[in-house]
């Protein structure tokens, strides 16, 4: 299926991440025990995978109401190999993507962007769009919780980095600075969270450190 941008340019989906795991490291793993099988056996998944469960396990527990943002899309070729059957050969994004993810958690408005790379120093701030930033501002100002979560996909790390910090390093950029944001500043400045099984990435536990420590925007209006 073709899919092309509201400015008719050609959509190219990111190739998902091929699993390294080998022959004998599965067959060590298998030996090992059942949390740590757990573990290997979610190599491979993409992040979108981990959070879809993740928020399925916060529905289903009352926890939260936090979905994945349906793309809209306007189909302009269709073929009917058969009549029960139908087949989407070109499309368009009707409107440019903002974020991955939003909802409600504990009276609080969530909205997210997923991200993976396989650089092993830095996220290359490239992967970020101006207007996704510019949605996530808007977010704070009307004092939602806007956030990143950012899988090193080669290092199996994953960090929730604040929009505030995203926004310094990306105005700076836009300065003349560098044009990524090195693994170092996740370290000091987001929150790791390490891959579980229930849920899979237990992200509202760290979002609830961002608001502990203050380290979320929010407007200056009352």
């Amino acid at each position: 299926m073709v899919i092309r941008y509201p400015n008719g340019k050609l959509y190219q989906s990111a190739p998902k991440l091929e699993s390294t795991q080998d022959t004998t490291e599965q067959s060590t793993v298998a030996k090992e025990t059942k949390k740590r099988a757990v573990s290997y056996s979610n190599r491979g998944k993409s992040l979108e995978d981990d959070l879809n469960e993740t928020n399925m396990f916060y529905l289903q527990r009352k926890m939260a109401n936090i979905h994945k943002k349906p793309v809209p899309i306007q189909i302009v070729k269709v073929d009917y190999p058969a009549r029960s059957a139908a087949v989407i050969k070109e499309a368009y994004f009707r409107t440019p993507s903002t974020t991955d993810y939003n909802g409600v958690w504990n009276g609080y408005y969530i909205d997210f962007e997923a991200k993976e790379t396989d650089n092993k120093t830095s996220f290359p701030l490239k992967n970020i769009h101006p207007h996704q930033m510019t949605h996530m501002e808007s977010v704070t100002n009307q004092r939602g919780i806007a956030f990143f979560i950012i899988r090193f996909s080669s290092l199996n790390r994953n960090f929730v980095m604040p929009y505030n910090v995203v926004a310094n390093v990306f105005k700076k950029m836009h300065e003349g600075g560098r044009k990524s944001i090195p693994l170092t500043v996740f370290e000091q400045q987001a929150i790791e969270i390490n891959e579980g099984y229930l849920p899979r990435l237990d992200y509202l536990d760290a979002v609830k450190k961002l608001i502990a420590n203050g380290n979320v925007c929010e407007s200056e209006e009352n």
